[in-house]
């Protein structure tokens, strides 16, 4: 048995489905991003995953153990699973180091007190120790909503979209700073977000879900080059449908720009990105509008252009 498992989990509100037959398994210190738009019912498995949620159908276990949901227990929750949202949950009134040492109020005192330093020094947080959730950015408070959940040391973190409020600099650099946390501490983590990137700088390991349904799971590069639908493939760049090739499309990044070829074209727009201008190439037979890459920078608009790529580059994708 894996450490973490969850077993055809199925949950609906009225006649939607939320999620339907979902199983997942992780070892111990695994990392897992879960990515889906709004609506995919992220939210809901977590909820489900932390014993927070009645679900309708399925089981999920931790390191051997049943977790239980509110039908079945008094008291919801687990100090073993901590869910942390985007809303940082903390006390207004009371300073970082008393909203860490909140959940450690019924333990030890010398352990709480030790635990509390730990964590205020793993998180950077020793010189705001004194100060207000008020007195913080929204990064630093972030940072107070995981130190208070992992105050208990739980088994397992669940994260839904705790960066959401954060600007993208922010984002960046707390996410790297709690990678090599997690990391330091042994924590399996499952993040969700509909942001590929921010996934991708926690974790290489994905799982798309659409609908309530896993739609593919594998590593980025697994996903990117091998993506089994419009929906995996579309999340890692536009794609460009071949004329006249049912379902059938390329990557801009895999096309080449050349003044003589197969596919003429017309650019009708460029813009200015950090590592090439993107083109937008109106092509001739059909009228299609394709996305290009132009790395070295050549083509202007109205420039005529002809368009190839390898073959073992086209995607075959269902919808």
């Amino acid at each position: 048995m894996s450490y973490f498992s969850l077993r055809q989990v199925s949950k609906t509100y009225g006649h939607t489905a939320a999620v339907t037959n979902f199983s997942l398994e992780l070892e111990k210190g695994d990392f897992l991003s879960i990515v889906g738009a709004s609506g995919s019912g992220k939210s809901t498995l977590l909820k489900i995953m932390a014993g927070l949620l009645v679900q309708d159908a399925g089981e999920v276990h931790l390191d051997g153990e049943l977790i239980l949901n509110p039908k079945h227990k008094l008291v919801s929750g687990y100090d073993e699973i901590k869910l942390i949202h985007q809303d940082y949950h903390l006390f207004p009134n009371s300073t970082v180091e008393e909203n860490i040492a909140r959940p450690l109020l019924h333990f030890e005192k010398d352990y709480g007190k030790v635990r509390v330093e730990t964590l205020l020094k793993l998180l950077g947080l020793r010189d705001f120790k004194d100060r207000y959730p008020r007195q913080l950015s929204g990064g630093q408070q972030q940072k107070v909503a995981i130190a208070k959940a992992l105050s208990v040391e739980p088994d397992l973190l669940l994260l839904d979209e705790p960066f959401s409020s954060l600007d993208t600099i922010q984002t960046h650099q707390l996410i790297s700073e709690l990678k090599e946390l997690f990391l330091e501490l042994g924590t399996t983590v499952i993040f969700v977000t509909h942001d590929l990137d921010d996934a991708l700088r926690l974790t290489d390991n994905l799982l798309i879900l659409q609908n309530g349904k896993t739609i593919q799971m594998g590593t980025s590069q697994e996903l990117c080059e091998n993506p089994k639908s419009k929906y995996v493939a579309q999340l890692f760049s536009p794609i460009n449908l071949i004329p006249d090739r049912f379902n059938s499309y390329i990557r801009p990044s895999n096309v080449k720009l050349r003044s003589k070829g197969s596919i003429l074209g017309h650019v009708e727009d460029s813009r200015f990105l950090v590592h090439f201008n993107s083109l937008q190439v109106r092509l001739k037979n059909g009228g299609d509008l394709w996305e290009v890459d132009d790395p070295l920078r050549k083509f202007k608009i109205g420039d005529r252009v002809y368009l190839q790529f390898d073959e073992d580059k086209v995607m075959v994708l269902k919808k």
